[in-house]
């Protein structure tokens, strides 16, 4: 599976992935867009080292709750470290495989939490079968849960001319440029919002699960 490849350099991945330059734009826009709540408990899919985690703790606020997922083991160490360096509290980290995530792999001492919504950044077109993760998804949520997908496609209108460069970023962190996972959420949710970031390169989705 592509995330293996993140088993190695991860010391270095926040600072070679592009975050501040291009990627957090839509982070930013997918969380306000999902319209967490504070109480919310949220689960960051594929949530790598944590790039998301400040965003997510302040939508929840301190009575809400943040479960990163990923199944790098080198990278939720990473994660786990922003939390504890950040003091929040109310993020934990799970190791698990998402196209065989389980609400038991979400539960403490045997007590599955209510999740409210889920969130994936920039880690289903590099999973290879999105399809099936946001199924075990849906599962996992509370009726009337909501999903939140940010992810890439080629650049549109004048910005094509960077496709070159979008390309290249894709293939580099193992990412299908042409996966564009938002599209199962579009099929199967209600109160659906999107909008682009860099030229249409960043795509984030949000919806209802019906």
């Amino acid at each position: 599976m592509a995330w293996k490849k993140y088993r190695f350099g991860t010391q270095f991945y926040d600072a070679m992935s592009g975050e501040w330059a291009v990627y957090r734009s839509g982070r930013v826009a997918g969380i306000e867009l999902l319209g967490l709540r504070p109480g919310d408990t949220v689960v960051d899919l594929g949530c790598g080292t944590g790039l998301s985690f400040e965003l997510l703790v302040k939508a929840v606020g301190p009575t809400g709750q943040v479960i990163g997922v990923d199944a790098s083991s080198q990278m939720l160490q990473v994660a786990a470290k922003r939390a504890a360096r950040k003091g929040w509290s109310n993020v934990r980290v799970v190791q698990a495989d998402a196209t065989k995530l389980s609400a038991a792999d979400l539960a403490v001492d045997g007590a599955v939490p209510t999740i409210d919504a889920v969130f994936s950044a920039y880690a289903l077109s590099v999973m290879g079968s999105h399809p099936e993760v946001l199924a075990g998804a849906e599962r996992l949520l509370a009726p009337g849960g909501r999903v939140g997908i940010v992810d890439m496609q080629r650049p549109v209108g004048a910005a094509k001319i960077f496709t070159p460069l979008a390309r290249l970023a894709c293939r580099l962190g193992g990412a299908n440029i042409e996966a564009h996972p938002w599209n199962w959420l579009t099929e199967r949710a209600d109160n659906v919002k999107q909008v682009s970031r860099r030229g249409g390169h960043i795509q984030a989705v949000t919806g209802t699960l019906k």
